[in-house]
């Protein structure tokens, strides 16, 4: 069993995609140190913090004890969590079909569920004027996904077998769900899944983490300049 012994740096806030990795570090075990990047206050574009994540974007992780013992930094969530799983043989089977499960699901959150919930909260909260296809659009999409979700979990307590980090990527896009315009009650399966889901103690920790430097952002108008209002940078 691979081990652990000086803390991996996650770059984070407490967004949907920095729960990904804080919920698999918790679900491991092994020491990490969090580097807060203040998405609001545009820390994402320090020339520091892009030599790691060149997309602008949190989080990104720096393995001190990386491949032949050497530092390694990743950035997009859903690598950082295929590449966790596969060092520490966890919550990402090396089975090839049961690999391939796992990917579908994570690779359905990452192109599909994310985006597309994100597009809604925006126009739903953040939209500087109410667009009713804007906001119907992307609210049906969301619904949609739901429905997908709701349909896989009909038989099977998790998306792709044992819980993996498949489930992990989607679970804070589920959490604000009410924002998204969705009722669990709607998705009986999907809700069987989320309580199951947020009774795990290290799920708990991990949505926990950061919780302090969560503000609405509706109502902060510079955070959203900086969030909304992104160019090119050189």
């Amino acid at each position: 069993m691979t081990t652990q012994t000086k803390p991996i740096e996650l770059y984070y806030w407490p967004t949907p995609n920095g729960w990904k990795i804080t919920i698999m570090l918790e679900e491991l075990g092994v020491p990490y140190e969090i580097k807060y990047i203040n998405i609001g206050a545009g820390e994402q574009f320090e020339p520091s913090f892009l030599k790691i994540a060149p997309n602008n974007r949190m989080p990104a992780i720096v393995d001190p004890e990386g491949p032949d013992g050497q530092p390694i930094s990743i950035f997009e969530s859903g690598a950082i969590l295929q590449y966790l799983g596969r060092k520490f043989a966890r919550f990402y089977p090396a089975d090839e079909r049961q690999r391939v499960e796992v990917e579908q699901w994570l690779f359905w959150q990452v192109g599909g569920l994310g985006p597309m919930a994100g597009q809604a909260h925006h126009f739903r909260q953040y939209a500087p004027e109410k667009i009713p296809y804007g906001i119907d659009r992307y609210t049906n999409e969301v619904n949609r996904l739901y429905g997908v979700m709701n349909k896989r979990l009909a038989d099977r307590d998790f998306l792709a077998g044992d819980y993996s980090i498949a489930d992990m990527a989607a679970i804070g896009w589920v959490k604000p769900y009410k924002n998204q315009g969705q009722e669990l009650e709607d998705f009986p399966h999907l809700k069987r899944w989320f309580e199951t889901l947020t009774a795990r103690p290290a799920v708990q920790r991990g949505l926990e983490v950061g919780q302090e430097h969560r503000r609405n952002l509706a109502d902060d108008k510079e955070a959203q300049k900086v969030l909304f209002g992104q160019r090119a940078r050189g």
